[in-house]
């Protein structure tokens, strides 16, 4: 048994879903086994075993389910980021249930040892394995990446998907899982001695608040700490410190929430509108000390108004959203709070 991590509460996983959209792969594990057994379904995942990389896993931001990979593998480079990788491995598991095919098994083995090897030893993980110079060394909750992570491995530990995985590989899943709680739990960002929530990113060392590309500073997230606290709601056995850490992220939620206003496009143009009857919204980026939002353009200056950045990164970003309302909406079924 896991100690923090076990069964989702299934009352919980529908709000889950809007912050973690499926990849292409993802979403089609859902398939039929007859479909896995077709000349369709073959042919995508000989899609998918060509896109692997050597060390076993997938690049982002490409559908790999559509077409085959016709380069230089060498070249390939994969991440973690964006639902890569997860999302593949979910597929083939399912298509090796389906099939017996040992190919699935072996591509999908070498992808989850793949995911092993790249936790840091405080149980975070970054978005490239090998790492990157650059932030992508930092542990990452932007775009939701290290909670797709750690869903999959909760998953693999007790889904019938993944039932032909060995004991070894399901007792270090579940100390992984173990570990990512404890480095969750350590990163949120304390203000004033009182929990808050957590940036989009924190150092891979000293597990503070640090910045990524030059529009996302060090920050309160209001997007990613949404789907932190969620993963959090969904252990099935949380620690003491895990029901501080969902009490006071939501406590934070609460008094963040911005009304009065709605997130619309216009004329192609991304603006808060004024309305008393919109429901509350909440900014990407909260300053850490301040709690005030703001927004970057890409030089990295910060400003306090929307309106201030320039046109491409204002309608190019999600700077504002509901994160907060389904974060609500778990907490009110969570039994421990």
């Amino acid at each position: 048994m896991l100690r923090h991590c076990c069964i989702a509460l299934l009352a919980l996983l529908s709000f889950t879903a809007p912050l973690l959209a499926d990849t292409a792969a993802a979403g089609l594990a859902k398939k039929p086994d007859s479909w896995f057994q077709s000349d369709d379904g073959r042919q995508t995942l000989e899609h998918i075993l060509s896109w692997q990389t050597e060390q076993g896993d997938w690049p982002k931001n490409t559908d790999t389910t559509r077409k085959a990979f016709s380069g230089d593998r060498a070249k390939l480079r994969g991440t973690f980021d964006n639902g890569a990788t997860s999302g593949e491995l979910r597929l083939l598991a399912r298509a090796f249930r389906a099939t017996g095919d040992q190919r699935y098994e072996k591509a999908f083995l070498t992808g989850f040892d793949h995911i092993l090897r790249a936790q840091y030893p405080n149980g975070g993980w970054p978005q490239y394995y090998p790492l990157s110079k650059q932030y992508h060394r930092h542990i990452t909750f932007n775009d939701g990446s290290m909670i797709r992570i750690m869903e999959f491995l909760r998953d693999a530990t007790t889904a019938e998907d993944f039932a032909f995985l060995d004991e070894g590989r399901r007792a270090a899943a579940e100390k992984a899982l173990e570990r990512g709680v404890d480095c969750i739990v350590k990163c949120q960002v304390v203000v004033d001695g009182r929990p808050t929530v957590w940036c989009a990113q924190h150092d891979e060392v000293s597990l503070a608040a640090t910045s990524a590309r030059s529009y996302e500073l060090a920050s309160l997230s209001g997007a990613e700490s949404a789907g932190v606290l969620i993963f959090l709601m969904n252990l099935d056995q949380p620690s003491p410190d895990v029901v501080r850490a969902v009490n006071s992220g939501v406590a934070w939620f609460d008094g963040a929430k911005i009304e009065g206003y709605r997130y619309v496009r216009s004329g192609g143009e991304r603006k808060l509108q004024e309305d008393p009857s919109a429901g509350p919204l909440w900014a990407r980026f909260y300053e850490i000390k301040s709690n005030r939002p703001f927004f970057c353009d890409r030089d990295g200056v910060v400003k306090y108004q929307i309106e201030q950045i320039g046109a491409e990164r204002r309608n190019g970003y999600a700077w504002y959203g509901n994160w907060g309302e389904k974060v609500a909406k778990a907490y009110s079924k969570w039994p421990h709070r």
